[in-house]
Formats: C-alpha cells, sequence, structure tokens
C-alpha cells in the first residue's frame, strides 16, 4: 500500500518562499506519477503540477506558472513543490497524490486518476 507524507507547510508572508515535500513510502511499482493539488476554503480543488519517477519533465499548471516548480529526488522518493513569490490567494491545504499511471500535463489534473493521497499540509499566506 502506497503512502504519501507532505511536510513544509506553515504561515509565511506575502513574497516570501517555501518548499513542500512529499515522501512517499511503498512498493516502488506502486505508483509511476506523483501530483501536487490544492484547496482553499470554499474552492474546489486545482491541480498544481506533477511529475513521474522516472522521468525527466515536470509539468506545472499556468495558473503558478513562473512561482512554482516541481521536482524529485527519486534516489530519496521524495517530490518536491518549490514556492515563490507566494501570494495571499496561494492559502490552501497542499496535497500530494500518486498514481499507478504515467501521466502528462494533460492528465494530471484529473484528481480522480490518483488512488493515493497524503493528508495534506496548510500553507497560510498572510498579506
Amino acid at each position: 500500500q502506497a503512502q504519501l507524507r507532505e511536510s513544509g507547510g506553515g504561515l509565511v508572508q506575502a513574497g516570501t518562499s517555501l518548499r513542500l515535500s512529499c515522501l512517499y513510502s511503498g512498493r516502488a511499482e506502486s505508483t509511476n506519477t506523483v501530483a501536487w493539488f490544492r484547496q482553499a476554503p470554499g474552492k474546489e480543488r486545482e491541480w498544481i503540477g506533477c511529475t513521474t519517477w522516472t522521468g525527466n519533465t515536470a509539468y506545472t499548471a499556468e495558473s503558478v506558472k513562473g512561482r512554482f516548480t516541481v521536482s524529485k529526488d527519486s534516489a530519496k522518493w521524495t517530490v518536491y513543490l518549490q514556492m515563490n513569490n507566494l501570494k495571499f490567494e496561494d492559502t490552501a491545504v497542499y496535497y500530494c497524490a500518486a498514481s499507478r499511471g504515467y501521466y502528462n500535463e494533460r492528465w494530471c489534473p484529473d484528481a480522480s486518476l490518483f488512488a493515493f493521497w497524503g493528508q495534506g499540509t496548510q500553507v497560510t499566506v498572510s498579506p
């Protein structure tokens, strides 16, 4: 059974940076794509970005492109979300999710494709 654990959230001021980590544990062949989503109070879940354990490409949603970057350390089974120039509207619970499938930016936004989810980490950005 795959397990995901996010860390790195917190309270920060607008304009600063934060890096989230998503540590995967479980069988190596159980998952191939890892994605980041976020959900703010009263809003729908939003896809942020994704990557695969074996590929060299990471995809980022247009809404955060240029400020957020997805990266990975496959040896550590960890996926990162680097968030720069944070804005108040970035306040949300951030989740990482994993899927057995190989997905690119066309499919990653579909949260139903991801069977494994972490508990989420809160990011609060003060104005």
